[in-house]
């Protein structure tokens, strides 16, 4: 064989799972369609979003806060297009990076469209129309997702968009309207609502966010809302059409009755569906399933026993970035005879608005559809010290903790900081940590943590001291 394992897509899952495999010592091949390495995540996702988000939070701060900090400012304006421009900075220096890295750990790279001509044998053709073959001993499928649509609708990615078109805009839309109440949507929204774009919401479920815990739902819509964010919940949309100067979305409430909204632009945000296009996957008898992913074992091998895959493109944990890296390295410590761990259940979701939105571990209706006896403890950023010096005391910690063990079951917040607060929530369910363990550690003060000190302390029997 050529390669030990070859892996199909660069994204944060085949990049983690191509750099493993070669610091085990397999000989390693990558393949990635674009001529940039770094998946959606690195390119039109994760990271080009957050660069925005982090952009224009700076100035949403300088025109309602800087003031009362005790600094004036004078012709406060966006130059988006440069906005933009140092987006695109970031995401050079993040892919270059991973370059790099391939370049480091000696893994071979082809660009093109990678597919099985059987098992162990790949073709990837390359733009220009020429193939190369190669074998290999074992593959890792990781070609991820592309944004979803909804059959009444066309994305013309100028009235019409999709997220990645949303990172490109050079112009600050008066009104945008977003179908799906998603976390994508939501940051994306944040980005535009910061720099004065009045923003609607569609969403077909009775909340935002339908998959975190209900108290963050509540609070994130709170919040959203003082950002000129108006949310259309139990709204069905029945079609978009645009011209050349705006789009209209119409849709139907809970009530049947007929909604039409015109805006500049139209962001679709309905999820993600898994890319296996060209794959090649008739060639080796492999199918997908009706939501068009790919079927694997706990091992995350398919029904072949050298072919494997992970991230967005199986039926498995959460579409994140990070899930999608822990199952890189599991499969490559998995083929190097290792006996790698992985839980799903322990894989920490985040969003990137402000104030931050993170969770790990069951919610609490997950805990009363199971019928499982559980006692709850939180604690509000408005009594923290911390947050009332930085401006940010909107949001809270949740701590949810078995009713007789006090093992931590859940953690919840929103809050500033919320995506880095959450890792001491994972080390602690890692651990199986009660809520007493952590109420007991000392966090340092003046910090955002004290508050998950003091939610644990609540839970373990309204103990907490500062409310």
């Amino acid at each position: 064989m050529d390669f030990d394992v070859t892996v199909i897509g660069s994204g944060p899952g085949g990049y983690v799972a191509a750099i493993r495999c070669a610091q085990l010592g397999m000989k390693t091949a990558i393949v990635e369609k674009y001529s940039k390495l770094g998946g959606t995540c690195l390119n039109v996702g994760c990271i080009p979003s957050k660069a925005l988000l982090d952009s224009t939070e700076h100035f949403h701060n300088a025109q309602e806060h800087f003031t009362e900090h005790g600094i004036d400012l004078n012709d406060l304006k966006v130059d988006l297009p440069r906005m933009i421009e140092r987006k695109r900075g970031v995401v050079k220096q993040t892919v270059d990076g991973i370059a790099f890295l391939m370049k480091k750990n000696k893994i071979t790279v082809y660009h093109g469209m990678g597919s099985f001509k059987d098992k162990t044998t790949i073709e990837v053709k390359k733009d220009d129309g020429k193939t190369e073959t190669f074998t290999s001993k074992n593959t890792i499928i990781a070609t991820g997702s592309k944004p979803s649509t909804l059959p009444s609708i066309e994305i013309d990615k100028k009235r019409v968009i999709t997220s990645t078109e949303a990172l490109e805009l050079q112009k600050v839309p008066k009104h945008l309207i977003i179908i799906g109440g998603g976390y994508i949507g939501l940051e994306l929204g944040s980005v535009y609502a910061r720099l004065g774009s009045k923003i609607t919401v569609f969403e077909y479920m009775d909340r935002i966010t339908p998959l975190v815990d209900i108290t963050l739902s509540k609070e994130l819509t709170k919040v959203l809302k003082k950002l000129d964010f108006d949310f259309k919940l139990k709204h069905k949309v029945t079609g978009v059409k645009s011209t050349s100067r705006q789009v209209t979305v119409t849709a139907e409430d809970s009530n049947g009755e007929a909604v039409e909204v015109k805006g500049d632009i139209c962001l679709v945000s309905v999820g993600r569906r898994p890319y296996t296009e060209g794959l090649g996957l008739k060639n080796i008898g492999l199918e997908v399933n009706k939501q068009g992913k790919i079927e694997v074992d706990d091992n995350l091998k398919t029904k072949l026993e050298n072919i494997y895959a992970i991230g967005d493109v199986i039926d498995k944990g959460p579409m994140l970035a990070h899930k999608a890296e822990e199952e890189g390295v599991y499969v490559a410590e998995l083929l190097a005879g290792q006996k790698p761990h992985l839980n799903y259940l322990l894989i920490p979701s985040v969003i990137y608005t402000w104030p931050e939105v993170a969770s790990v571990g069951y919610t609490e209706e997950q805990l009363k559809e199971e019928g499982r006896k559980y006692k709850s403890g939180s604690f509000p950023f408005k009594a923290s010290g911390r947050a009332r010096a930085s401006m940010d005391t909107d949001g809270l910690v949740k701590v949810l903790a078995d009713a007789e063990t006090d093992e931590i079951l859940g953690v919840h917040m929103i809050g500033p900081r919320a995506a880095d607060m959450i890792a001491e929530a994972v080390v602690a369910m890692e651990y199986r940590a009660s809520a007493e363990d952590i109420a007991r550690m000392s966090h340092a003060h003046p910090t955002f943590t004290e508050a998950m000190k003091e939610a644990s302390l609540a839970a373990t029997g309204n103990r907490a001291l500062h409310v």
